[in-house]
């Protein structure tokens, strides 16, 4: 065991039996350099990372190469050219020191090989191994590769074999630390079997980039050969593939004269463009979304009206006259496969179905169904498309949506069209007056295809949450049909029917496992939800199916049951009470029955009076409409006998709760001159009451809107008594009979009428 100098290297190995050169710039490696030339041997120990400039024992390898130099020559910069020949494997045992350089001592490694062990098989794949490399590879010198397979030795051409090969310095370390001759073989020839497939992959590649460029070379030079030969001959591009292949598909469509004679022309266009030019791609998008539209494919599997009708009746609970008015739009349909007259407009508040209903309208026609929502849509392209001569030009939403389906028959929901508007790139709504309209859509020309195409043969339905931001024009070719929202009856049905069974199922859970009562569901409507459709309500019950999901899984228990006692345990405090209305008797305190998009509300009214000079102030973010309104009570109380204030020694202060949203209206008239009567004569207006309708200066009371959302609003509220216009006794017919029983309707047409409804007879001087 001797101490030697030992040189780490990066990167470069000299095997034993080869002759190797290495650049050495290290300080310390100089002087292991310099105190190996005095003894002419030194030790090469490859680091495990090149980046380590001052490595240490645990960066180095454990066994190296011991050199004998040959040659060492200065080159500028302080460095060193050693030319170097390894004699023998190493292993360090021990090293002595690091500083000035390092020193180690070593031991020898001997080869091991078994007697009578035969490796000629294992040596001759080596050597054929190694030609089929050289063949790939072209890097190992001629005369070298003639010689190599003639080395005697089989451990001496091991190691000039790898020291030959241009592998990663891993594997070389493998090829060094490999001490028995079998399996230092066989490391070579795994190692010469990746490096053939590496390269035989690389060669793959290179020719087949080499054969697509000379392909499109001489695809090039054949096509400019041709368009010449054609020019000369007076055709076109007859022998055009391309054009042949488009010609064939659009031979087998059945399409009208004019459609043909646009595309023949843009198939000529076509023939003349080379290949390769950017105007080409754009002619072939164009024909391959005409050849993608279903110009004669149409759906026929129309069930029939019974069977629309069991549909319906199995999506959808109550909504019996909208139900009605939709099979009468089937059976119109069924008998005349077209529609001509107005396009079905669903409106409603959000929750109430009404994109679920035309869904089951398409499930009963036997139709594919589209949705596509128009809230926010401002670009009149959308809906025509873009022109062509726009960078990344396309067809509008209808074209898209009948390449996806596949058939120019399907039923088409345009969703929120009340959410359309308009600005500098052109106005959607009158792009939808042509698409909407039975005389236009025949002949419906999308921007980008620029030819007719038949929309007739579409089922157009449209949903919106309030008719008032509808344009006056697309207003009128559709047929309102209202969904006001349910009762609480029927939300208790919808959610044992429909909701429970299916968060069950989305939520992972089994009928065994999840049940709730009719009773707690009331209680979810009533205190945890107040809305017109059963949205809120669902996500309720999906909020039960997750915390039971959770108990379920975490081994509490293996079912759950809710029930009115136990669901305040699930969700908490109520959100909603009916003590935030009047229920108790307070001057000045009116309830207001009010419509919104989002369905009915309950609005409260609130006057005080102060000493003053007459002053009117109004506060709760009211609306023009409303505070005339407010003005209007207030006159018509001026003039009224029965007030005993004098209005010149007091200040009037009208307000309504909730700020933040904007209030606008007439319905809230009577309403305001409730509560102003009441705070001018110091009587409590009686609890559970509420108020709709319009005044005027003498005291009339004229008639409102949505009056059904109203009184549903008033029934979810707890209302008891609803006081309304007598002219809107019409539309109570329109209102379900548990919410007519359910609330004492008084029917008015003075504001008399309504001060001796709202107050208790023996206090009101008539």
């Amino acid at each position: 065991m001797n101490a030697i100098p030992v040189i780490p290297t990066r990167g470069t190995i000299v095997f034993p039996n080869t002759i190797g050169t290495l650049d050495i710039g290290r300080k310390s490696s100089l002087i292991a350099l310099e105190k190996a030339t005095k003894g002419n041997q030194l030790c090469l120990v490859q680091q495990k990372d090149p980046t380590i400039e001052y490595p240490q024992q645990e960066d180095l390898y454990e066994v190296g190469v011991l050199v004998e130099i040959r040659q060492v020559v200065k080159i500028p910069g302080g460095y060193a050219r050693v030319m170097a020949e390894g004699t023998k494997r190493v292993k360090i045992a021990n090293f002595l020191h690091f500083e000035p350089y390092i020193a180690a001592e070593v031991t020898e490694l001997a080869l091991e090989m078994p007697e009578n062990e035969d490796l000629s098989v294992l040596r001759r794949a080596v050597n054929d191994a190694f030609a089929h490399y050289i063949a790939l590879e072209n890097q190992v010198p001629l005369n070298e590769a003639i010689t190599l397979p003639e080395i005697d030795a089989t451990e001496q051409m091991a190691d000039i074999l790898g020291s030959h090969l241009d592998l990663a310095v891993e594997k070389k370390q493998d090829l060094i630390e490999a001490i028995i001759l079998k399996e230092r073989l066989s490391t070579l020839l795994l190692i010469l079997q990746e490096e053939i497939a590496v390269l035989e992959l690389e060669q793959h590649v290179q020719q087949q980039v080499k054969a697509r460029m000379e392909g499109a070379q001489r695809e090039y030079y054949l096509r400019e050969q041709m368009s010449v030969i054609q020019e000369e001959l007076g055709e076109s591009g007859s022998y055009d593939s391309d054009e042949f292949k488009y010609h064939k598909k659009f031979d087998e469509i059945d399409l009208n004269s004019e459609t043909r004679e646009r595309i023949e022309q843009e198939l000529e266009r076509l023939a003349k463009i080379p290949q390769g030019s950017p105007e080409r791609v754009v002619i072939e998008n164009y024909l391959d979304w005409c050849l993608a539209l279903p110009w004669n494919t149409e759906d026929d599997s129309f069930v029939g009206i019974a069977e629309a009708e069991k549909i319906l009746d199995e999506d959808h609970y109550g909504l019996t006259k909208v139900k009605e008015r939709i099979l009468e739009y089937i059976a119109v349909l069924q008998l005349t496969d077209r529609i001509k007259g107005p396009i079905l407009c669903l409106v409603g508040p959000p929750g109430v179905g009404k994109t679920s209903l035309a869904r089951s309208i398409a499930k009963a026609l036997g139709r594919q169904f589209i949705s596509s929502s128009l809230g926010g849509v401002r670009d009149e392209s959308e809906i025509r498309g873009h022109r062509r001569t726009y960078i990344g030009a396309m067809p509008g939403r209808i074209i898209q949506a009948l390449k996806r389906v596949k058939t120019r028959n399907p039923l088409f929901l345009f969703d929120e069209i009340d959410k359309m508007s308009s600005d500098f790139r052109g106005d959607p709504a009158s792009a939808m007056l042509e698409v909407l309209d039975p005389e236009q859509n025949k002949i419906f020309i999308d921007h980008y295809l620029d030819i007719p195409f038949d929309l007739s043969k579409i089922v157009f339905l449209t949903t919106a949450n309030t008719t008032q931001n509808i344009p006056r024009p697309l207003f009128d070719r559709m047929e309102i049909i209202h969904i006001s929202g349910y009762t609480e009856d029927e939300k208790v049905q919808i959610g044992i029917r429909y909701l429970v069974p299916k968060q069950i199922e989305q939520h992972g859970l089994k009928k065994a496992q999840f049940s709730i009562n009719e009773a707690a569901i009331r209680i979810i409507i009533n205190q945890y939800t107040r809305e017109a459709g059963v949205r809120s309500l669902e996500r309720v019950l999906a909020s039960l199916c997750r915390k039971v999901a959770r108990i379920i899984v975490s081994g509490e228990r293996k079912s759950a049951t809710i029930t009115e006692r136990t669901i305040y345990k699930y969700l908490g405090n109520p959100i909603y009470h009916h003590d935030m209305l009047n229920d108790d008797q307070t001057v000045g305190v009116a309830t207001a029955l009010a419509w919104t998009e989002f369905g009915g509300e309950t609005m409260t009214v609130e006057a005080v009076l102060a000493k003053g000079k007459g002053k009117l102030q109004l506060t709760g973010n009211l609306g023009e409409v409303m505070q005339e309104s407010a003005k209007a009570a207030l006159s018509y109380l001026r003039s009224f006998e029965s007030v005993p204030q004098d209005f010149n020694e007091c200040d009037i202060h009208i307000h309504v709760p909730q700020g933040a949203i904007p209030k606008d209206g007439p319905s809230a008239g009577i309403t305001i001159a409730t509560a102003l009567y009441s705070a001018l004569t110091n009587k409590p207006v009686l609890p559970q009451v509420a108020f709709t309708g319009e005044i005027t200066l003498n005291g009339r009371v004229l008639p409102i809107g949505g009056l059904k959302e109203k009184l549903l609003a008033a029934r979810r509220a707890g209302i008891k008594t609803v006081i309304i216009p007598a002219a809107n006794s019409t539309d109570l017919s329109e209102v379900p009979v548990e919410i007519r029983d359910a609330l004492d309707i008084k029917l008015v047409d003075h504001i008399k009428q309504v001060f001796a409804a709202a107050f208790k007879e023996d206090e009101h001087e008539d």
